[in-house]
């Protein structure tokens, strides 16, 4: 790896943990170069503006998201397994950085607030609930859940565990969360089960 590539790599490194303390749009050419020890024009040579950070920062939270999530996940059997593993690996995620899932929390934040980082947001939101329904047809395919049922559907309910769980942890500090959503997460997986 160039000089220039290890820099860039650990300038969104510490951007994506400082944009889990302060948000995406708390993200700033400013914060971060105090952070890494660089001037506004350094950092500028890495990124021409704060969106292209901004959108730097997603790449690299998906990339690593697919890394202890995903691939966790389809290590396992099709099925229960691959579904159970898929669940606690994500509420692993949700707690490895200080300001919870970017993904999740940036949902809220860019919402309604058109441009690329929206766009970039948007994308890696539907790549992650594409994964959970492909995890789910192949639940289906080996007759773990319902071929009855929609993949769709499944993600849909399962999303909103994962943003309950994000702001049950995040905003009301509830030390039981987890549990809440093992037990949420069981439910799903009951309702969408194959009957023996």
């Amino acid at each position: 790896m160039s000089k220039g590539a290890e820099t860039y790599t650990a300038i969104v490194e510490h951007a994506l943990n400082l944009s889990s303390e302060l948000g995406l749009e708390g993200l700033t050419i400013g914060s971060l170069a105090s952070q890494v020890g660089m001037s506004k024009s350094g950092l500028y040579a890495h990124f021409a503006s704060k969106e292209a950070l901004q959108c730097a920062v997603l790449q690299a939270a998906a990339t690593r998201f697919s890394e202890q999530v995903l691939l966790p996940a389809l290590a396992q059997p099709a099925g229960l397994a691959r579904l159970n593993t898929l669940f606690e690996q994500w509420m692993r995620w949700g707690g490895l950085f200080s300001g919870g899932c970017l993904f999740a929390a940036g949902g809220f934040e860019y919402d309604d607030r058109p441009g690329p980082v929206r766009d970039a947001l948007r994308e890696q939101l539907g790549k992650m609930l594409a994964s959970v329904a492909r995890i789910a047809d192949s639940a289906m395919a080996c007759n773990a859940l319902s071929a009855e049922h929609c993949s769709k559907q499944f993600a849909f309910e399962y999303w909103g565990i994962i943003l309950t769980l994000h702001q049950h942890q995040r905003l009301l500090a509830a030390e039981d969360a987890q549990a809440l959503a093992r037990t949420a997460f069981s439910a799903l997986l009951k309702r969408f089960q194959a009957t023996p």
